[in-house]
């Protein structure tokens, strides 16, 4: 064997060359966890603000604390709104976009809207829906309010057992793509909650 020979003996501690070094190397990472620090703190901040999204050539705000659920097929956006004191379930508002000319016309979705409630003794509700012809970002909207039993199935999609106590505001948005459909239904107390923001949401809608 050779003194010299490195590759049989290895550096002594003390006489390796400075890179490779075991104290030199903490340092390597200093700066990369600065930037993972900086990211985490970013996502926070924004996880705590209002999102925009958009449909049909219209944007609009929900509030933060309305949760953005996943897509969902013929949705332009979906959002979980926090059940209020007192009721078992959230209460959901689904934004609708089917193209251009899709979707079918304002009437005809309003009197479906109002078709999926009924009262306790299983009457219509259509005399006690509030609709309302106005002005949505310069466009024509349609709004409507009814309370009832909801009829029209299960807010995820599919059939569902008649819930007693559920309320619904819709509104109709006919943007310069095409109607976009609003639908906020959910039970009564979150509904009404609820209401103010989702009119502000309505009176924020832009024009893309």
């Amino acid at each position: 064997m050779v003194r010299g020979d490195v590759t049989s003996i290895g550096y002594p501690e003390e006489s390796a060359p400075a890179q490779v070094r075991p104290h030199h190397h903490r340092f390597s990472y200093a700066r990369p966890m600065k930037h993972i620090i900086a990211l985490l703190m970013l996502s926070l901040a924004l996880a705590g603000t209002a999102r925009a999204d958009q449909a049909g050539g219209l944007t609009w705000t929900a509030p933060p604390e309305w949760k953005a659920q996943g897509e969902r097929p013929m949705r332009a956006a979906t959002y979980s709104i926090p059940a209020a004191k007192g009721d078992s379930e959230p209460a959901e508002l689904a934004v609708f976009y089917f193209g251009e000319s899709g979707g079918g016309g304002v009437d005809a979705n309003i009197k479906r809207w109002i078709d999926q409630f009924q009262k306790a003794d299983g009457t219509s509700v259509a005399k006690d829906a509030k609709v309302k012809k106005e002005t949505i970002a310069g466009l024509p909207a349609t709004t409507v309010d009814v309370r009832g039993t909801y009829i029209g199935g299960s807010m995820m999609g599919g059939s569902s057992s008649p819930k007693p106590g559920f309320r619904f505001l819709g509104a109709i948005v006919e943007g310069p793509g095409g109607n976009v459909f609003f639908k906020l239904t959910g039970p009564e107390k979150t509904v009404a909650s609820a209401e103010k923001s989702f009119r502000k949401l309505l009176d924020g809608v832009k024009k893309k």
